[in-house]
């Protein structure tokens, strides 16, 4: 099949790119980067999706989004979140739309702030969300790719929980400082942090558009969250190094005004659908995932 990946040259991409591949996937790349340095197994890469016919590709893999945690929350850098997200995946939908036969199916991206501060009551994919930024611009987010399914096209809405692997990501952020010892737990350290491992999601992306029947909102995340200060002394034990620098909530406010949200809402949750469905995670457990991504 040809695949078509927003975003591939980003943190997920860079894993699902040569996991497409090895399944005999063609995989073309679509980015703003004038010369991108390609992801292993994408075939090639363009930067104006009018350059290509979306008849000639069975699916489309929509990862396209700034960094949502690079900087604070400035009226400026919201607008900019929407547009990476919501415009960019109504610019897609819209090109799908045009084609004499559009892809058959579209997984979209998405993330757990749909759900907004949930306490410690389990999340489903049927949770009631709580209003506030980030469910606002999930939602948006998920009503352009749901567009598709007007037009016949079979939609996934991925909620991605915290994404962990080397050479990026969140965990990227966190160990220099964990690896000086100075790490610690965020505010009380009692809300729920929905983790998941990089190959975990790549696998979810492959699984989504190889299985015909899954269609909707699926939470990609752990079957196994846990909380800020459990995921504080998980990182310290693979590190062998303390974690006891614990992090104020109001220190936390003032550094990261409203984007502190991101670091102290608390959202358990559970990959019912995917579990239902016979999804099978290689990394379930927290401590198996920090041994396979941090040396020894």
């Amino acid at each position: 099949m040809r695949i078509l990946i927003t975003g591939g040259t980003g943190f997920i991409g860079q894993a699902l790119c040569p996991r497409l591949a090895a399944a005999r996937h063609e995989v073309v790349i679509l980015t703003r980067q004038s010369r991108p340095v390609l992801p292993r197994g994408a075939a090639s890469a363009v930067t104006q999706l009018d350059s290509l016919d979306a008849a000639g590709f069975g699916a489309v893999i929509n990862l396209a989004g700034a960094p949502i945690g690079d900087a604070r929350w400035t009226e400026s850098r919201k607008r900019l979140l929407l547009e990476s997200r919501v415009g960019t995946t109504a610019r897609v939908v819209e090109w799908m739309r045009r084609a004499a036969q559009p892809p058959g199916v579209l997984v979209s991206g998405s993330a757990v702030g749909y759900y907004g501060e949930q306490g410690d009551r389990p999340i489903t994919e049927d949770t009631p969300p709580t209003p506030g930024f980030t469910h606002d611009l999930c939602a948006a987010w998920e009503a352009e790719a749901d567009k598709a399914t007007e037009f016949g096209v079979r939609v996934c809405r991925m909620r991605v929980g915290v994404v962990l692997d080397q050479g990026g990501g969140a965990l990227a952020k966190m160990l220099p400082a964990f690896r000086l010892g100075a790490g610690g737990r965020l505010g009380s350290g009692r809300h729920y942090f929905p983790w998941i491992h990089r190959e975990d999601i790549a696998a979810i992306c492959q699984w989504l558009v190889e299985r015909p029947e899954a269609r909707g909102a699926y939470n990609a995340g752990s079957p196994n969250p846990v909380t800020n200060a459990e995921f504080t002394r998980a990182l310290g034990r693979a590190l062998g190094r303390p974690t006891v620098f614990p992090m104020p909530q109001a220190a936390l406010k003032l550094l990261f005004g409203e984007m502190s949200e991101l670091l102290l809402v608390s959202d358990r949750m559970l990959p019912k659908r995917l579990l239902d469905e016979g999804f099978v995670f290689r990394y379930p457990d927290l401590a198996d995932a920090l041994r396979s991504i941090l040396p020894q």
